[in-house]
């Protein structure tokens, strides 16, 4: 790569250069400077909730497996034999005591350490080797409030200081009833769309701008009758912290509407009280909101919907995409399987909304073929005038929420991180806000 990262993005006047969705070069320098250095999520703590439970997942294009070990710990390791690299676990899911890779048999255990191999005999007695050198390499993880963070820098800041204040926002969907979330089982999806990770994340961050065209028809069935997809900038706001954005108004239910299951709108109408109680009137109005969100870089969700994803890199153009529906532990079963449905009904890969992004997505980035084309800048300068209605929003706040403020500063962050030599060199916003969410 041979551009500063700075140079690509102007965050200020809002243009981004199209090579940035392109380039292979830039591609690989991601991996490296974004996806090695960030705190990347790789499951909800329900996913892992016994011992010996696991998960596989990416980190990057990194495979990793996600275990919950016998002490309660959940630990995060590169799915990758150290002896040959062979993938030692190919189930996307399961129990076990131990990984045993196929190649030769090497057995690790739920904390990665390597434990036995055949003929182990021969390797103790080879001089200067040590079964501890030789584990699955290890990452960082914590967790927030039952989403489950890791990374592999140790440089790196905690993953309290990663997330910051957006804690305070988080907490509307993480914490908005008592005992907890849990992702529903049966109700995750994987596909595959040929775009740039970034298009579908920048989306998620701060662009409800689309939904005033691209889902028109899409919308046309459950909200037709109410006058179609409406969105102002009154009562609305864009808010960022380290690069992560929520896009949101005070509707309380909006997204949720789009489903059309008057049953679902009347439960969650019956507990507004006690979540305003809970979390006061604004974040508790932000619960089913017309919004969405991105923690940065690629793990992104719709409040209302509750549909949760990551946008897993597979080369500069194209994108793995892994989503789940997210309730709250407490809810209803009829409640839970009703969200489980509207959420497949609208966003996943057959769903009537999410088809209309995908396409979009996908032709953003086969566009940048022509040498020409992505030569060129996109336009992201929407930038209206608006004052902060309401005071004490932690943050980087901006009304309403038609702009590109948000899309703006997750590229800021992007910019950053590629052009950083170590963490030493990118500043991280300093937590100000309580993050518990009752009042």
């Amino acid at each position: 790569m041979t551009h500063k990262a700075a140079d690509l993005v102007d965050w200020t006047f809002g243009t981004v250069d199209r090579r940035i969705f392109w380039d292979p070069a830039i591609y690989e320098r991601e991996l490296e400077r974004v996806f090695a250095r960030s705190w990347l999520f790789v499951a909800h703590e329900s996913q892992v909730e016994l011992p010996g439970s696991f998960i596989t997942t990416y980190m990057g294009e990194d495979s990793v497996i996600v275990a919950r070990a016998g002490a309660g710990t959940i630990n995060v390791f590169l799915n990758s034999c150290p002896h040959r690299g062979n993938r030692v676990c190919f189930a996307d899911s399961g129990e076990g005591r131990q990984f045993t890779c196929n190649y030769h048999g090497w057995a690790f255990g739920l904390d990665g350490a390597l434990k036995k191999m055949p003929k182990m005999g021969l390797y103790k007695s080879t001089p200067g080797f040590r079964m501890e050198d030789w584990g699955l390499k290890r990452a960082r993880v914590a967790s927030y409030k039952g989403l489950v963070f890791a990374t592999f820098c140790e440089e790196a800041p905690s993953l309290d200081e990663w997330l910051g204040d957006f804690r305070w926002y988080l907490d509307a969907v993480l914490d908005a009833e008592d005992g907890g979330t849990e992702f529903l089982p049966g109700g995750a999806t994987r596909s595959v769309m040929k775009c740039n990770w970034k298009f579908p994340a920048d989306n998620f961050v701060g662009d409800i701008y689309h939904a005033l065209w691209t889902h028109l028809g899409g919308s046309e069935p459950t909200l037709g009758r109410h006058g179609g997809v409406k969105v102002d900038n009154a009562g609305s706001y864009q808010v960022s912290v380290n690069g992560h954005g929520w896009e949101f108004n005070d509707s309380f239910l909006g997204n949720a509407a789009t489903m059309g299951d008057r049953e679902l709108l009347r439960y969650m109408r019956s507990r507004q009280d006690a979540i305003t109680a809970r979390l006061g009137r604004f974040r508790a109005n932000m619960w089913g909101s017309v919004a969405s969100a991105t923690i940065f870089p690629n793990f992104s969700f719709l409040p209302g919907y509750f549909t949760f994803r990551t946008f897993q890199p597979k080369g500069p153009t194209q994108t793995e995409i892994h989503a789940w529906t997210l309730v709250p532990k407490n809810m209803p079963e009829e409640i839970k399987d009703r969200f489980r449905r509207g959420s497949m009904r609208t966003f996943s890969p057959s769903g009537l909304l999410e088809m209309d992004d995908g396409e979009n997505w996908e032709h953003s980035t086969t566009a940048n073929a022509g040498w020409v084309t992505r030569n060129q800048r996109l336009c992201y300068a929407m930038a209206p005038i608006g004052e902060v209605e309401q005071e004490g929003l932690p943050g980087s706040v901006s009304a309403g929420q038609l702009s590109d403020a948000n899309q703006r500063l997750f590229y800021k962050r992007w910019a950053q991180m590629m052009d950083a030599e170590t963490w030493a060199d990118m500043p991280v916003e300093v937590p100000v806000a309580e993050p518990e969410a009752a009042e």
